[in-house]
């Protein structure tokens, strides 16, 4: 199988890597996550002009009709850069509204959504489960033609800032896994809705607690048909994983690269300190992982666009390698630049930060470990 990307996403990847060398420097990271919007709008406003929210969303709806591979391209230089915007969190929203959404939904949200007009979010996390279907406990219930939503959505990427927010909620009881759960299309002005801001461990992302105390929905709020959320649900995990995947392998290459940076110029005992093997065997097996993440990675996104059958193993083996693979290019990082590196002035620190909050979101290495055993029935 050929893995070489085309001419066209080679000047895609070089594009974007131009724009955010130019725009999202380190320095201009760290005065954005320092607001309590969490982003640029005059960034975002330049991305969207860039294309890069309309990239999947199909011509007709306002988009590009580009593919999830090619999607995966611009994620990793979002990763590399530590692009602080919602953009994951508007992207599994749009993958919800492309798979389950009715043509009056689609041209609703999908034209706004590809414009950077309506910022959307995904709310998916409980508290107690951070991924698994099996944690909604959210409810909805019947209330004439309606319903009415109550329950808790934690980590909320950017609700603060979205005009929609997407979540899944219990509408039956059943035994069968997946069964039994609505999508719903929120408005986050609606009486009954309450965002709070949560403080994080990576300071490049915003996240929220979402409440929902009997907030009304007519049934044309209903995304994809009352119960039948549940495999909806699990391919925006699918796409959104991997896309996570994707910017996690930027950030772990963006990392690994201040560490090859700073052991050619820091030098002990007369010599650059990348010339001992303590230092320059990590990075060598630093390096080696990050390859085997990229080859992971590459294989599910297109594994994902043509709807593989192995797609839900192949997800979970892309996530626990690059979850493993960032947090310990992160860690060897510090080490690496040794006392500066703890420093608030330094940037690996940032990475670290970026790889821990991205190695939990969406199941961490073991989650997707014992994944992938349920799957093969071990």
């Amino acid at each position: 199988m050929d893995f070489e990307f085309s001419s066209e996403q080679e000047m895609l990847r070089n594009e974007s890597r131009k724009f955010l060398e130019k725009n999202c420097s380190l320095e201009k990271v760290r005065e954005v996550m320092e607001g309590k919007k969490g982003f640029s709008p005059e960034m975002w406003k330049q991305v969207t002009e860039l294309g890069w929210t309309a990239l999947v969303i199909p011509e007709n709806y306002g988009g590009i009709g580009m593919t999830l591979v090619d999607l995966v391209v611009v994620m990793e230089e979002m990763g590399r850069a530590l692009f602080p915007s919602p953009f994951l969190f508007n992207l599994m929203a749009t993958f919800a509204l492309l798979e389950a959404g009715s043509e009056e939904q689609k041209q609703k949200y999908l034209p706004a959504i590809a414009s950077g007009e309506c910022v959307s979010t995904f709310a998916f996390a409980e508290p107690g489960d951070l991924v698994d279907i099996h944690g909604i406990n959210a409810e909805a219930k019947p209330d004439g033609d309606g319903f009415v939503l109550n329950g808790t959505k934690m980590f909320v990427g950017y609700a603060h800032a979205a005009k929609l927010i997407i979540a899944p909620f219990q509408t039956s009881k059943t035994e069968k896994s997946g069964d039994g759960i609505t999508l719903f299309l929120i408005d986050p002005q609606d009486p009954g809705v309450k965002i709070t801001m949560l403080k994080g461990l990576d300071l490049t992302r915003k996240n929220c607690e979402v409440t929902f105390t009997d907030v009304k929905m007519g049934k044309e709020r209903i995304l994809g048909g009352k119960d039948q959320g549940g495999l909806v649900f699990k391919k925006v995990l699918n796409k959104g994983t991997i896309s996570l995947c994707a910017e996690m392998i930027g950030g772990a290459e963006g990392v690994f690269a201040k560490s090859v940076e700073y052991a050619k110029i820091r030098e002990q005992f007369g010599r650059p300190i990348g010339s001992f093997q303590g230092i320059k065997h990590p990075l060598a097996e630093t390096y080696v992982e990050i390859e085997l993440a990229k080859g992971l990675t590459y294989y599910t996104a297109l594994a994902l666009e043509q709807d593989l059958p192995d797609v839900d193993i192949s997800v979970s083996q892309a996530k626990a390698a690059i979850s493993d693979t960032f947090t310990r290019a992160g860690m060897d990082s510090i080490l690496i630049h040794g006392g500066v590196g703890y420093t608030w002035e330094c940037d690996v620190h940032l990475f670290l930060r970026r790889a821990k909050w991205s190695e939990y979101t969406l199941g961490d290495a073991t989650y997707h470990r014992e994944r992938i055993a349920q799957l093969m029935g071990m």
